[in-house]
C-alpha cells in the first residue's frame, strides 16, 4: 500500500509534492474585459483557464476573477481595494487596453498603475504585471508613449512584468471574437500558456519563502 501511495505521488510531479498538504494560493487576477472574459463562457475566462492550467501542474490555487469589462486604470484604481484583499498571495494586474481606446494620456494610466500597484504590494505577496501595447493604426507617438509605462513600473514596484498580455493573440483573427479585439477562448488558452512561465516562476519564489519561514 505505501509502495503503491509513493508510486502515484511520483506520477504527479514535483510541482504536487510540494504542495501537497500546504495552505491553498489565492491568486488575484485583477483587470479589464481580457481578464473577465468578455463574450466567453466563465469557464472559458482567463481566471479559470489559468486556475485549471496551475491546478494541472499540481499547485493548489484559487484564481479569482476581478475583471470587470470596460474599465480603464482609473476605473480599476477606484476599486482596488475591494477587488484585491489582504492575504492575496499573487496578484496579476492587467490594464490599459481601454486608456489606449480611450485616449487616456500615457501620463495618466501610469499614475493610476502605480497608485494600483502601491496597493496591491501592500496586501498581496507576489504581483505581475501585465503590459499592453498600442497598436500601430493609433500612430507611433502614442506607442513611443505607451511602450515605457509598464517597465518603468515594474521595475518601481518590485513587479514581475509580463510585457505584452495579447503576445501571440492580438491581430490573430482565428484567436478573436467577431470583434478582433477580445480573445476566444482559444486566444484565452494562448494568454495562460505565455505568461504560465512569469506566474510559475512568482510562485515557486513565494515557495521558497514559505519553506524558509517553516
Amino acid at each position: 500500500m505505501a509502495l503503491s501511495m509513493l508510486g502515484v505521488l511520483a506520477a504527479a510531479g514535483g510541482d504536487a509534492l510540494a504542495q501537497s498538504g500546504a495552505t491553498p494560493i489565492r491568486v488575484v487576477a485583477f483587470g479589464d474585459s481580457l481578464v473577465a472574459g468578455y463574450g466567453l463562457k466563465p469557464g472559458e475566462a482567463f481566471p479559470a483557464q489559468l486556475q485549471a492550467a496551475l491546478r494541472a501542474r499540481g499547485y493548489d490555487v484559487t484564481v479569482a476573477n476581478a475583471g470587470v469589462s470596460g474599465d480603464t486604470s482609473g476605473k480599476g484604481l477606484a476599486r482596488v481595494e475591494r477587488a484585491v484583499p489582504p492575504g492575496t498571495d499573487l496578484t496579476i494586474v492587467e490594464f490599459g487596453a481601454n486608456d489606449i481606446f480611450r485616449g487616456v494620456p500615457p501620463r495618466t494610466t501610469e499614475r493610476n498603475l502605480d497608485a494600483i500597484l502601491s496597493h496591491v504590494g501592500k496586501v498581496s505577496k507576489a504581483t505581475v504585471l501585465a503590459g499592453m501595447v498600442a497598436p500601430p493604426n493609433l500612430g507611433n507617438d502614442a506607442a513611443r508613449a505607451f511602450a515605457p509605462i509598464y517597465r518603468r513600473l515594474a521595475d518601481r514596484r518590485s513587479a514581475a512584468l509580463y510585457p505584452f498580455f495579447l503576445k501571440g493573440v492580438a491581430g490573430q483573427t482565428s484567436l478573436n471574437l467577431g470583434d478582433g479585439i477580445h480573445p476566444n477562448a482559444a486566444g484565452v488558452k494562448r494568454i495562460v500558456d505565455g505568461i504560465m512561465p512569469t506566474v510559475v516562476s512568482e510562485l515557486r519564489k513565494l515557495e521558497g519563502r514559505r519553506s524558509a519561514v517553516d
